[in-house]
């Protein structure tokens, strides 16, 4: 008897197993609440801007082998930009400094040991707490262990902590960090090269991956949001929708990729971690785009309300992370985004030369679940509470954060729970 896996959510964690299910030539029925895949991580096309942008910024290094392994498998990873050499420049907005910091490649960090490549104003005795991150316990936060005094701190820890947890240090899981650092960091330049979606989300992560099932055959349901479910001496016996309950057979199983606040409904609010984490976006669409050669596709500020510059064309797209810790999080657009073009002309030298048409502020508000050491705890496993349910999404512990590796990650893993038939 053939079995089915019904794979329910089909943001990146959900097409991620799918695509490795697949793989293997299981036969697969997907579910999707709403009218496309994507979830977190997707493009539209914006009516106010009239061009196509992404719901949210996202950077990714060349040491996330799983995001890597992803679309090699969908044969895409041409549609990531990826950088030449791990170069990731800054300017100050306060005292008006700009350095980058460029990484060696080698396990051996050069870049730290000499001053006139290390952050400026950075003291050598500065990096001392950092080797305690290996050894760090499950309480541990990031400002715990760094301390918030002196510059390094100022420029790297802070920004850093924001950019990869989505919180300030002072709650941040410092596990968390580390579990990030020994993918990239500690294996030098070769695995921190930045890389950014060519085109957009859907076109990377999403468009291919409903390519890659569909010539297998298998094609998604949407508008499918999942209401309740059927357990019965331990298992999952049924799928509710609004208008259709689906039984599962004897070999058939569940898996369940939704975010998780959606989750929690179906596993149980003490099994998943608590708390959301916002993260702003903004975007302008320029009258003409800004020169290639003098403007770096990533910028990253300090002293300022955004945190990273994002340039692809005409389009000038801006983060905030931790939007509501900062308070940012409930700024109106019409105040806010001002403001922020204010800071894109300042980082980027534009001066008067160059205005925005239309600007868009996007407010995630679910961006991330609170990553402290008190909610990362609670993260479950993948086997879910039913015999026959499996998880997956950034919120189930990859030992990640949450982000789109930590969820193309979870599909992998998720994958790999499910047993060949």
């Amino acid at each position: 008897m053939t079995r089915t896996i019904h794979i329910v959510g089909l943001g990146v964690a959900g097409l991620s197993a799918a695509v490795r299910l697949a793989a293997r030539g299981e036969t697969l029925r997907l579910y999707e609440g709403a009218k496309v895949a994507g979830g977190r991580c997707r493009s539209f096309h914006d009516a106010k801007l009239d061009c196509l942008i992404d719901n949210g910024n996202h950077l990714l290094l060349s040491g996330n082998r799983s995001a890597l392994s992803y679309l090699d498998l969908l044969g895409a990873r041409d549609e990531l930009a990826i950088a030449d050499t791990a170069h990731f420049p800054f300017v100050d907005l306060k005292s008006k400094e700009r350095w980058s910091v460029t990484l060696n490649d080698g396990l051996i960090p050069w870049w730290a040991l000499r001053k006139k490549t290390r952050i400026p104003g950075v003291k050598l005795s500065e990096f001392a707490p950092a080797l305690r991150l290996p050894f760090t316990g499950d309480n541990a936060t990031i400002a715990g262990i760094t301390g918030t005094d002196g510059a390094l701190y100022d420029r790297f820890w802070e920004p850093m902590t924001w950019a990869v947890l989505n919180t300030t240090p002072e709650r941040a899981s410092a596990m968390l960090m580390w579990n990030v650092f020994r993918e990239t960091f500690a294996k030098g330049g070769t695995a921190c090269r930045p890389m950014i979606a060519r085109r957009g989300l859907s076109e990377t992560f999403v468009d291919p991956a409903l390519t890659y099932l569909a010539a297998k055959g298998i094609i998604p349901e949407y508008n499918r949001p999942l209401k309740d479910l059927t357990v019965e001496n331990g298992r999952v016996s049924a799928l509710h929708f609004s208008d259709e309950s689906i039984d599962l057979a004897s070999d058939d199983m569940l898996l369940l990729a939704l975010p998780r606040a959606a989750a929690a409904r179906f596993v149980g609010e003490n099994r998943v971690p608590s708390g959301d984490a916002c993260i702003v976006n903004a975007h302008f669409r320029l009258a003409e785009p800004l020169p290639r050669d003098s403007t770096p596709p990533l910028l990253g500020l300090l002293n300022a309300k955004t945190h990273w510059i994002f340039t692809r064309g005409d389009i000038v797209s801006l983060t905030i992370s931790a939007a509501d810790a900062l308070g940012l999080d409930r700024i109106s657009e019409d105040e806010l985004l001002p403001d922020l073009w204010s800071e894109v002309t300042e980082a980027l030298g534009l001066g008067g030369n160059y205005t925005y048409t239309a600007g868009r502020l996007i407010r995630e508000r679910r961006a991330t679940f609170d990553q402290s050491p008190e909610s990362v705890a609670l993260r479950p496993p993948f086997q879910g509470p039913h015999a026959n349910m499996i998880l997956a999404g950034d919120w189930v512990n990859t030992k990640l954060p949450a982000t789109i590796e930590g969820a193309v990650r979870s599909g992998e893993l998720a994958a790999q729970e499910v047993r060949p038939h």
